[in-house]
């Protein structure tokens, strides 16, 4: 049996699916799977800042465009690339097991965030750990930065910043950890939701390939993102605004730990939640409402 699966052409996005490919293999030996590189919008627009493209689905619509055309059987993406609602005859059919959630900062003195003088420049392409840094550190100065893991790497030895943040996941994907200054806190720089996990997506109809990407689905890390996702969807916001959302199992249990912040970093809004394993998508919801009764939606008008 051969297969076709869809993919970015970064360094990670290749490494990702090659990992998906291997864990199908361990149960299905006998097929063949070749890598198909599908460039995004994302991919194209590379030097323009992620909060200025105003279209959802930036690194994942051409590529499920092509699995609803038959040219793929199914896609690895990175689960915070997905966009809440997308193709109605489209799933997530499985969420490998999840890599660690944590941003770390990378820094060319090898100093930590509380270490790094004031007026330090920091990279990141995202409006959430954008604000997280400037709640924390209000004197440094954030400044956009695009393009993979090496070239973001690359700037930084170019002294064009004097440190990056970035997701530890990606990082070890690569074998690059060895760059990682320090893993920065889940409390404050909660993770995007869904960051360090995978999404293997696959059509609704297409019954033999599902039943074979079921295989390689972790429950525990599926019921994380979904529960994330579900928080995400349920106060109707998507990756433009600074929004964190991270999912954790124990026991049964299934709890949920938010952050919403203003743009500039100086309000900031935190909670959690605790659900059953069970019904993950119940808890995000839950945990959205508990966020509406806080009043983010008066947070959000005022700075969007």
């Amino acid at each position: 049996m051969r297969l076709i699966v869809g993919t970015r052409g970064s360094k990670l996005a290749i490494a990702q699916t090659v990992s998906v490919i291997q864990e199908l293999k361990k149960f299905f030996p006998e097929i063949e799977i070749s890598i198909k590189i599908i460039k995004t919008l994302g991919d194209r627009l590379v030097e323009k800042p992620l909060a200025s493209i105003h279209r959802k689905g930036i690194f994942e619509k051409e590529i499920d465009k092509a699995i609803l055309n038959e040219e793929i059987d199914f896609a690895v993406h990175s689960m915070k690339d997905v966009p809440i609602s997308f193709s109605r005859d489209l799933m997530i059919v499985a969420v490998p097991k999840r890599g660690p959630p944590y941003d770390v900062l990378i820094s060319n003195k090898n100093l930590k965030l509380n270490e790094l003088p004031s007026g330090s420049i920091i990279g990141t392409s995202s409006l959430r750990r954008a604000a997280q840094i400037l709640h924390v550190r209000p004197d440094l100065i954030i400044k956009s930065i695009r393009g993979n893991i090496d070239t973001r790497i690359m700037k930084l030895k170019q002294k064009d910043f004097d440190a990056i943040v970035l997701a530890e996941a990606g990082l070890y994907r690569l074998k690059m950890q060895n760059y990682i200054t320090e893993r920065l806190s889940l409390k404050e720089f909660t993770p995007a939701p869904g960051q360090g996990a995978l999404a293997v997506v696959v059509r609704k109809d297409n019954k033999k390939i599902i039943n074979m990407l079921k295989r390689i689905n972790h429950p525990l890390s599926m019921a994380e993102a979904f529960a994330e996702r579900a928080f995400l969807q349920g106060i109707g916001s998507w990756c433009n605004l600074p929004i964190g959302a991270i999912a954790k199992s124990y026991n049964g249990n299934l709890s949920i730990v938010c952050s919403i912040l203003s743009f500039d970093g100086r309000l900031k809004l935190q909670f959690s939640e605790v659900g059953s394993i069970k019904s993950p998508e119940k808890l995000g919801k839950k945990a959205a409402q508990k966020a509406i009764k806080l009043g983010v939606k008066g947070l959000i008008k005022h700075y969007y």
